[in-house]
């Protein structure tokens, strides 16, 4: 058998073998999106249900709002101001989660593996944005009750004391977890179960299955060499 004949049949096989791993890629990808389809499933109910509370939410605290504002005086401020700043706070929530909502359901699964990894990232790193500005309010929390009737005048040293450190103490709190929520801390498990409240789990989840392709796509390369 001549050189020529050899060459002839070595391209015909590599053709085939080409053509059977693309065929393999495109089964894997089929399998892979199916599975993140599953995994964002949970996603979607969750920023569906979370629209739902952010809506009652924010009607609960604006009715609270509109009934301060109707009635009034100095000994309103603490009240006002600590609940608008939890409003505030919360409308950003609220439009993060339509966002969301948005985003998944718009996932391209027909596009490149890359654009699909592209769009999952651009939802983790919203979901952590979100996560850090609902921080945010933490502090509110510990001074909407209080009143200019009552404090500080006509409490003790004790109690002036402990609200100062417990608003204190929900400041840095606020301020620690806001600088922390950032994708490089992915790598370790409380952040991630942080964010995972928000979604962030789901979107991991549906991107590991993403990096089986390209794992598979290096087993090629290897086994092609």
């Amino acid at each position: 058998m001549e050189n020529t004949e050899l060459i002839s049949i070595w391209k015909q096989q590599n053709a085939k073998i080409d053509k059977a791993l693309a065929i393999n890629e495109l089964l894997l990808k089929e399998v892979i999106n199916n599975k993140a389809k599953t995994s964002l499933k949970s996603l979607i109910k969750l920023k569906t249900a979370g629209i739902i509370a952010f809506v009652l939410y924010l009607l609960l605290l604006s009715y609270a709002l509109v009934y301060a504002f109707s009635n009034y005086s100095s000994a309103w401020n603490y009240f006002i101001v600590s609940i608008s700043a939890i409003v505030l706070v919360n409308i950003k929530g609220f439009s993060d989660y339509v966002k969301h909502l948005i985003w998944t359901n718009n996932i391209n699964y027909n596009g490149s593996v890359m654009e699909i990894q592209q769009q999952l990232s651009r939802l983790q790193l919203s979901i952590i944005n979100h996560a850090k500005t609902m921080c945010l309010q933490f502090p509110f929390y510990t001074t909407f009750y209080l009143s200019n009737k009552w404090f500080p005048q006509s409490v003790g040293f004790g109690y002036i004391i402990f609200q100062i450190f417990l608003t204190g103490s929900f400041i840095f709190l606020s301020y620690w977890l806001y600088k922390n929520h950032n994708p490089e801390n992915l790598s370790k498990k409380w952040f991630r179960n942080m964010i995972a409240g928000s979604g962030g789990k789901s979107v991991m989840k549906a991107m590991g299955f993403y990096k089986e392709i390209e794992e598979f796509k290096r087993d090629d390369k290897n086994t092609s060499t």
